[in-house]
């Protein structure tokens, strides 16, 4: 009989090679063949319920990192919620109108205004759900479980009747209304667009300083001056209906180089150093409030522009008195309103000026910059010309400047209830905190919400116009509307005329309406995701409202968070969520925003055929998303290393609790080894600050709690002095068993634990675990326990393995003193402190076994030790070659090799644990 057959070496067919791109896409198929996220949803009826609204991704190209680290938190989060103690059903979601798919299908050569709207938009729609199929894949792939069978589409009809019943309940209560005023205007997109689907990027900008001649100073400024402004918009000059002034600032009138001016007093200087200015004289001073209603004169067309007072006119850059132009500037059209300025817009949908700017008609507004300055020039009110780089707001899809322009929109106001918005987010629990104050501010400073869009993919505005233009927003209609669209969809919209989109009674002959109309407008995108909360949570009977959590990027504070808490508010008047955890943008590994024009994109699919989805997995996990993350493919590397350590320490724990049962074999906590019930103390505490960090979503403290476990507690001590038990003792040896109970216990939970962050290696771990739940996501999280006396046990063992850290250290050098080579060939003696003896002897542990020696002695205090000792605080520590032989079997130095004679090669521990267990190698005999 051979030696290493009486060794108990783990088995197992748990591979080292994860081979996770091969392995992973089986694993799901089977996941999906048998209905796992059914079962789990099975077996949590009649739990509390946890519901996170999934924030839906649109429906546009394959998935970026972006979305993965997005869509894996959220999983990780649904998977803990159902394995403790909660119904949580995820339903995913996808937002699909817009300008995207419009622009993708004008790329593919199709033109929207060259066929009619409904065959539009239905190619619109078709082009939605390949890319959603995609996608879906996309997400699968990364291990996400969910109800993808049954996800909510934006363009379902059943959502888009709740997006109408919540729309006509802001109607019902005033909130929607219709009004000429400036908005941002994409003339790429030729629509309007709300402050969500604007970003910013610098640009260079003339800077123009103008004179504007007084015509009526009100006795107080000499009608032989001037006013002087300063912008940076030429084109809008010729929309210019007024001067703005400061009431609580001081103005001058000023005689420069021989001409007279008004200017705000604190600017001065700046002005004429701007201007060049040699010699400057303060002819009078007077208040803002006493320049109101004095007239300027337009510069080019010498009509009357009328000085106002505006409480937005500040010091810091300019004049102290601003152009006023209320059809392009949002400031300008409320402080014009009160003077009753003509709202006049010089531009066109597409950007060219329009009749109103006379000399410039049919110029592109960007072109029309210079000629503007020209035309000023030779008036000779030009003063300065000058450029300058700012940032500048920019169509987010087409990446173009976008302009303010009055033009007549839908809009749903915001200030009517505004007090009700803020209320309802003091009842919001953010992560991080500072979300809670960004939002408020963004409702707080946000002006009315522009609702409409002059696209063609979307959801029709379900507004009918008089014979006389008078727009009707009657719940009737609204209501009859609603449930079309919930039959047919909102193509019907396009398909009928409005007498047949209308209910009964209304076009008839004594309707007093007459000729009825349909409005050609759609409504904003984010009106359809922002009505999610009624769409899903309040239609879907598994689900509830107001959800338990919203998880999505920072940039949805001003869009999804905040379109769906406005409607929210204005329905029910609470805010759609319970908490809302925000994440950061991923970035390359420089810290630049990934592109493909700058061939620093990574994409999931390359990282799953390389490494598997696993380690984006664990990557999320090991990530700060709450600030910017950045993402590297030596990141994923990194990461796969850190794997591989997780999954062979747990490979050993599987193979070398092959033999046990846990039914039959495992031994009581008050029957465990000292050792082993510190290990099962810190299994618990692990547990506890594990469920502690997922509740919190701290998914990065999650898996450190758990590595450091694996690493430090398990692979590097428990794990690393087993092997002289669980493969050295007989079979059914206390001690073994002892040792297998930990490692079992360790085992369960740690892959429980580990379920919602690896679930494909979860599941491969958990056939090996003899349990009756067919999967580990059908298992429960294991709850932690307290033992008796277990503080004053963790005090121990803390102070033992400062004691083991110091004999590594001493090993160490002893090593590289070519004293010993392996652990296993010292005899360590040690002169501890009276205070650390007590604490070693009071251990009831091998502590030789523990430190992996073949000899330990406390051999006296520690003032006996002799001068070679290695002293550290409370110890001097002395290491020799142990002396003896090797035993084959333990391979430990023993000096009682050969002292039995049944087995002359083995020392008599061995010895007597061969001869107790194989009977078969007394007669044959060992080699």
């Amino acid at each position: 009989m051979k030696v290493k057959d009486t060794l108990n070496l783990g088995q197992t067919d748990f591979k080292m090679r994860a081979g996770l791109p091969t392995k992973e896409p089986v694993m799901q198929q089977g996941w999906e063949e048998n209905g796992l996220y059914q079962q789990r949803q099975k077996l949590n009826e009649g739990k509390p319920t946890f519901i996170l609204h999934d924030g839906p991704p649109f429906a546009n190209g394959n998935i970026h990192m972006g979305h993965a680290l997005n869509k894996i938190s959220k999983d990780i989060i649904v998977r803990y919620k159902s394995m403790n103690g909660f119904r949580a059903p995820y339903v995913p979601g996808w937002d699909t109108h817009g300008l995207p798919i419009e622009q993708q299908l004008a790329k593919q050569g199709v033109h929207r205004k060259e066929m009619a709207l409904d065959e539009y938009r239905e190619l619109c729609r078709q082009f939605a759900m390949k890319e959603i199929n995609k996608q879906r894949t996309d997400f699968k792939r990364l291990g996400v479980l969910g109800d993808w069978d049954h996800p909510y589409i934006t363009l379902q009809p059943e959502f888009e009747a709740q997006e109408i019943r919540t729309f006509g309940k802001m109607a019902e209560q005033g909130y929607i209304y219709h009004g000429l005023k400036p908005v941002y205007w994409s003339w790429s997109s030729e629509s309007t667009l709300a402050e969500a689907e604007i970003e910013y990027h610098d640009v260079k900008s003339p800077s123009i300083y103008v004179a504007f001649k007084v015509k009526d100073g009100k006795g107080i400024v000499d009608t032989d001056t001037s006013f002087i402004i300063w912008t940076t918009t030429p084109w809008t000059i010729p929309a210019n209906q007024g001067i703005a002034v400061n009431p609580r600032f001081e103005y001058a009138q000023v005689l420069a180089d021989g001409k007279k001016y008004v200017v705000a007093s604190e600017r001065l200087e700046v002005v004429k150093n701007e201007l060049g200015w040699q010699d400057v004289e303060v002819i009078k001073t007077f208040s803002g409030k006493d320049m109101d209603r004095m007239v300027g004169e337009h510069p080019l067309y010498g009509r009357d522009s009328l000085v106002i007072l505006g409480d937005h006119v500040t010091l810091d850059s300019g004049t102290g008195l601003v152009h006023t132009a209320p059809g392009h500037g949002e400031d300008d059209y409320k402080a014009g309103l009160a003077y009753k300025l003509p709202v006049v817009s010089v531009v066109d949908e597409k950007g060219f000026m329009t009749e109103d700017a006379p000399g410039f008609t049919g110029v592109f507004y960007d072109k029309a910059n210079p000629m503007v300055t020209k035309a000023l020039d030779e008036k000779g009110a030009l003063l300065k010309l000058s450029f300058f780089t700012h940032s500048y707001p920019h169509d987010w899809r087409t990446k173009k400047p976008v302009i303010f322009r009055a033009t007549t929109q839908w809009f749903a106001s915001v200030d009517a209830f505004r007090k009700q918005i803020l209320d309802a987010i003091d009842t919001v629990s953010f992560t991080p905190e500072w979300g809670k104050t960004r939002l408020y501010n963004m409702i707080r400073d946000r002006g009315d919400w522009v609702i409409s869009r002059q696209r063609a993919w979307g959801v029709p505005l379900p507004i009918f116009y008089a014979e006389d233009g008078t727009p009707i927003l009657e719940k009737a209609t609204i209501d009859h509307v609603a449930d079309l669209f919930a039959e047919y969809g909102s193509i019907v919209w396009s398909q009928r005329e409005a007498k047949d989109l209308l209910p009964d009674g209304y076009t008839n002959a004594h309707s007093p309406h007459g000729q009825f109309t349909k409005e050609t407008d759609i409504m904003d995108v984010w009106f359809d995701s922002g009505s999610s909360w009624a769409g899903v949570l309040e239609a879907r009977p598994e689900l509830s409202y107001p959800a338990d959590l919203y998880l999505e990027g920072s940039d949805q504070y001003r869009g999804w968070f905040n379109s769906s808490l406005i409607t929210s508010v204005a329905n029910h008047g609470v805010a759609p969520y319970k908490q809302i955890l925000s994440q950061g943008f991923t970035l390359d590994g420089d810290g630049r925003k990934m592109s493909k024009s700058l061939g620093n994109t990574i994409v999931p699919d390359t990282v799953e055929k390389q490494f598997g989805a696993e380690i984006i997995r664990l990557w999320v996990s090991t990530v700060d998303s709450s600030s910017d993350v950045r993402v590297s493919l030596d990141s994923f590397s990194q990461t796969s290393e850190a794997y591989r350590k997780i999954r062979n320490t747990l490979r050993f724990m599987i193979a070398n609790t092959d033999d046990f049962d846990p039914a039959t074999n495992s031994v009581a906590y008050d029957q465990l080894g000292r050792v082993d019930q510190y290990l099962t103390v810190r299994l618990n505490q692990v547990i506890k600050q594990a469920k502690a960090a997922y509740d919190k979503y701290d998914f990065a403290t999650v898996e450190k709690t758990i590595s450091s476990f694996l690493v430090n507690d398990l692979s590097a001590f428990y794990l690393d002095f087993a092997k002289d038990v669980v493969y050295i003792e007989g079979k059914n040896d206390l001690k073994r068993r002892r040792m297998q109970t930990v490692m079992y216990q360790a085992l369960l939970s740690l892959v429980q634990l580990l379920t919602p962050i690896l679930p494909h290696t979860a599941e491969e771990i958990w056939p090996y675990l003899k349990r009756s739940e067919a999967y580990a996501t059908l298992s429960e999280m294991p709850t932690a326990q307290d033992f008796p006396g277990q503080d004053e046990l963790l005090a121990q063992w803390d102070g033992f393995m400062k004691f083991r850290a110091n004999v590594q250290k001493t090993l160490e050098m002893a090593r590289d003193a070519k004293v010993i080579g392996k652990s296993l060939e010292a005899a360590v003696t040690v002169y501890p402190t009276a205070g650390l003896k007590q604490l070693l002897e009071g251990l009831d542990a091998n502590i030789m076994q523990l430190l992996i020696t073949s000899g330990f002695e406390i051999a006296g205090d520690k003032a006996d030790a002799p001068a070679d000792a290695t002293v550290f605080d409370d110890v001097a520590i002395l290491v020799a070659h142990a002396t003896g032989e090797v035993c084959p079997r333990c391979r430990m130095t023993r000096e009682d090799v050969g002292t039995d004679s049944r087995f002359p090669q083995l020392c008599a521990r061995c010895a007597a644990i061969v001869a107790a267990n194989y009977p078969d190698a007394l007669s044959e005999g060992l080699e």
